[in-house]
């Protein structure tokens, strides 16, 4: 599958998605946000286990190419064409969020706006040593939209997203794991490398773990609290691949 504005690597157990602007910083366009949930929306109908989502060259991504607020479908007459453009980054953002696969994302460089909600959007973060966040929506003169709210509150709680998307202040790699938005910080050029080796590491589980737990953590997200934790260890018992992975970590004791 050919796309304009990203490249996509299908593969079993690793599908990687690639934001692909690299003289423009991998600025998101509409074409941008189509082609991820077409991308996404295939990926999750594939074999793979895991999808890593990085940017090209220096940068994973400066935000919302701002060219976009002055020509195309955000300034178009019809309001309804306007409001689909408008929303088109919060259903790119939610169907990444709601892939079957553990996604990660792979950061370095500028890190900004839309870019820091399609991360968040990803359930796991590295960033290299070098790379600077920041959220300008608010001196632009509109408010943090596409969901991008939420799933900051959701990871590094309300005050702290108010003080961010309010000040716009840029904050380090350093700071974002402190808050608890990065999971690892790694040297400089080696983000990429350091999410492939993640997403093996999290391929050779079981499918059906690595699935339910994170349908589990999104569950309790959203405020659920019903699903029946005996039910799942059973159907993990029956799950055909079980007795692999069980007999592979006893023989570390034997």
């Amino acid at each position: 599958m050919k796309f304009e504005h990203i490249d996509v690597q299908f593969g079993d157990p690793i599908t990687t998605i690639i934001l692909d602007r690299p003289t423009k910083l991998n600025a998101i366009t509409l074409t941008m946000l189509s082609e991820l949930i077409e991308a996404a929306e295939r990926i999750s109908r594939s074999d793979a286990r895991v999808v890593v989502l990085s940017g090209t060259g220096t940068s994973f991504s400066g935000g919302m190419d701002i060219e976009t607020f002055s020509t195309g479908a955000l300034v178009q007459p019809d309001p309804d064409i306007r409001y689909d453009a408008a929303n088109l980054g919060g259903e790119a953002a939610a169907v990444l969020e709601s892939l079957p696969q553990v996604a990660i994302a792979a950061l370095c460089g500028h890190v900004v706006g839309g870019g820091i909600v399609l991360a968040a959007a990803c359930d796991l973060r590295i960033a290299e040593e070098n790379t600077v966040f920041s959220i300008p929506e608010v001196d632009i003169g509109i408010p943090l939209a596409w969901g991008g709210i939420e799933r900051l509150v959701r990871e590094i709680g309300p005050a702290k997203t108010k003080e961010l998307v309010l000040t716009c202040r840029p904050f380090s790699a350093e700071e974002a794991q402190h808050l608890g938005f990065i999971n690892s910080v790694v040297g400089q050029g080696e983000a990429m490398n350091a999410a492939i080796d993640l997403a093996e590491t999290i391929a050779a589980k079981s499918r059906f773990a690595v699935t339910t737990t994170k349908r589990h953590v999104a569950e309790i997200l959203k405020g659920d609290l019903t699903r029946d934790d005996a039910l799942g260890l059973v159907a993990a018992i029956e799950d055909p691949s079980w007795q692999g992975h069980r007999d592979r970590y006893m023989e570390q004791f034997s």
